[in-house]
């Protein structure tokens, strides 16, 4: 299946200094960086919390409950986001005098997503006097109705795009809530509480608080691991503020400096923190969290984040570390299922595939349908949403598009065309979560794949892949690699560079059983390169082939002791 191959601009002035590497000089112009100053992630350069909506009418709320010694309940989401924005929360009201902090967070199977009226209740069994969500709530109507309507104070901290009413809050706190100024329009959940913590650290200091009690005022900074994680396991966009909160996160992980369960994490991923990149957020610890919310209880993950214990965190690692190779095992036998079902529909080609695919299985795991729907969205380059049984003859579904379609408005116009359609949805551009009746599936299907097409016939199709060109022979080594890598943080709309070029093989062979290694070499060099395919195997192809166009990153190999050039192939196509 081929995809189109089209290059960044880089005919653009250079304007970095010479002791910016070549390469990556390009990289920055085609990414539309005008200076210098935009690769310069201090912390002084971050945007104000003083532009965020109601943040000041939530700084001062939260410091009445803090001085009054107030019972503080923190509702979580069960994701990354959700669990480290949980524990920024726990640990930074904390540092700053709380006494009475704890958290609930929702079993995605009873309870759904969000501050629902049965989250609630179980909130009030606990009593507490202020209920402060994370990383939901934005579309929580009823379920702060029934917290306000029994006397509980309710603070969101949120991220989501909101729907057409905002729920009656004691205050919330959402860069794109109707009428808000903030700059960043990107930030993540726990990015949005670690401003919250900001502006309640500002609120405290001008009442003297942490000097009355003799509180030594926190360092928000050293926080900013959490911040990091869960912003790269969300995949917003890297925009520059989001980049300086991920870059100096990841300078206290390569310090040795992050919070002890993300250290056990590293530990038991086998990986070296010292050279830790911002994919490793995203692909080594973020799935081993997430694997707790998807298969059991999101509870042990934000355990893991809060504590300073390091042999229980080790223990808890051990868990986490157990539940992702089980989500792995189920993850693959719901692919395999997904594919064998596109293709006796023949559907499974991208060419011959529904504009907007709708899956579902009475027996896929529920905690898995969003991997499900985002490796399908990856190979036939459309929205997916994947559907699994949910309680009461309903189906709960996960969400996933591509650039340049917007699903959440697409659910939410198929909300406004046939209501009866959607029992709830929520979410964001790149993805969505919504419940709709069973009895629904089929026509909800059509409707979502007509909206779709809808989309694609007005505004096109943007498939295409796209490099930053073909890197000089003299360029594909250990330099350059270093040189990239060192230069992130890259991520969801500051992608990691990529290169494209003919290659001669040398050497292939599976190994891993699905992963196609490869030894390479570029046209007029006589070294051999080490190249990796992930997921990708090659008895498919005919035997005489031994031309291939490679998209790849340039990265370091390290093993036993030696660091050598390796190529991560993300597409390749037989030349001949």
């Amino acid at each position: 299946m081929q995809r189109t191959i089209k290059r960044r601009d880089t005919n653009r002035d250079i304007i970095f200094p010479d002791l910016i590497h070549p390469v990556l000089q390009q990289v920055y112009a085609s990414r539309g960086l005008s200076s210098v100053d935009e690769i310069a992630y201090t912390l002084d350069k971050l945007h104000s919390y003083t532009s965020l909506k109601n943040i000041q009418e939530a700084a001062s709320l939260l410091a009445d409950m803090i001085e009054n010694q107030k019972y503080l309940l923190i509702v979580s989401d069960y994701d990354v986001d959700g669990a480290t924005a949980c524990a920024l929360g726990i640990r930074g009201l904390t540092a700053m005098g709380a006494i009475h902090v704890e958290y609930l967070v929702p079993d995605r199977f009873k309870h759904g997503y969000g501050l629902s009226p049965d989250v609630v209740d179980l909130a009030l069994d606990l009593n507490p006097d202020i209920i402060i969500t994370v990383d939901n709530g934005i579309s929580s109507l009823e379920g702060v109705s029934r917290a306000r309507s029994h006397g509980v104070e309710v603070l969101i901290t949120d991220h989501h795009l909101p729907g057409n009413e905002l729920p009656d809050a004691s205050a919330i706190v959402n860069p794109n809530q109707p009428g808000d100024n903030f700059p960043s329009k990107a930030l993540a959940g726990v990015g949005v509480m670690f401003y919250m913590l900001a502006a309640l650290r500002a609120e405290l200091r001008t009442r003297n608080w942490f000097e009355t009690q003799g509180i030594k005022e926190p360092n928000l900074a050293t926080y900013l691991d959490l911040v990091a994680l869960g912003t790269v396991a969300d995949v917003v966009p890297l925009d520059y503020n989001n980049r300086i909160l991920v870059s100096h996160g990841i300078n206290l992980m390569q310090a040795g400096k992050c919070v002890t369960g993300i250290h056990s994490l590293l530990e038991i991923a086998g990986r070296n923190h010292a050279t830790l990149v911002a994919s490793d957020l995203g692909f080594v610890l973020g799935p081993r969290l997430n694997a707790a919310g998807r298969l059991s209880d999101m509870s042990l993950g934000i355990e893991c984040l809060i504590s300073d214990d390091a042999q229980f965190c080790d223990a808890i690692a051990v868990q986490l570390d157990t539940l992702n190779k089980e989500r792995k095992d189920i993850q693959d036998e719901m692919h395999q299922q997904a594919l064998q079902f596109l293709s006796s529909v023949g559907k499974l080609d991208r060419y011959d595939a529904d504009n907007g695919i709708c899956l579902f299985n009475a027996q896929w795991h529920q905690g898995v349908i969003g991997i499900l729907a985002a490796r399908i969205k990856d190979k036939l380059q459309r929205p997916v949403i994947a559907f699994a049984c949910d309680e009461d003859d309903c189906l709960k579904g996960s969400a996933r598009s591509i650039p340049g379609i917007n699903i959440r408005d697409v659910i939410d116009r198929v909300v406004t065309l046939e209501p009866e359609l959607v029992i709830t949805f929520g979410g964001h551009a790149m993805a969505a979560g919504l419940t709709i009746p069973e009895k629904s599936f089929d026509r909800f299907s059509r409707l979502f794949n007509e909206l779709i097409s809808e989309h694609i016939r007005i505004n096109g199709l943007d498939s295409d892949i796209y490099t930053d060109g073909e890197l000089n022979v003299e360029d594909i080594n250990l330099e350059t690699a270093e040189a990239l890598r060192s230069a992130g943080p890259w991520g969801q709309g500051f992608p990691e560079p990529l290169f494209d070029g003919m290659f001669e093989i040398i050497d292939k062979k599976i190994v891993g059983e699905n992963h196609l290694k490869l030894r390479v070499k570029a046209h007029n060099d006589n070294r051999h390169i080490d190249a990796i395919a992930f997921n990708t195997t090659h008895r498919s192809w005919p035997s005489d082939i031994s031309i291939l166009n490679l998209i790849y990153k340039i990265d370091v190999n390290e093993y036993m002791g030696r660091r050598s050039t390796q190529l991560i192939v993300e597409y390749l196509e037989p030349v001949s």
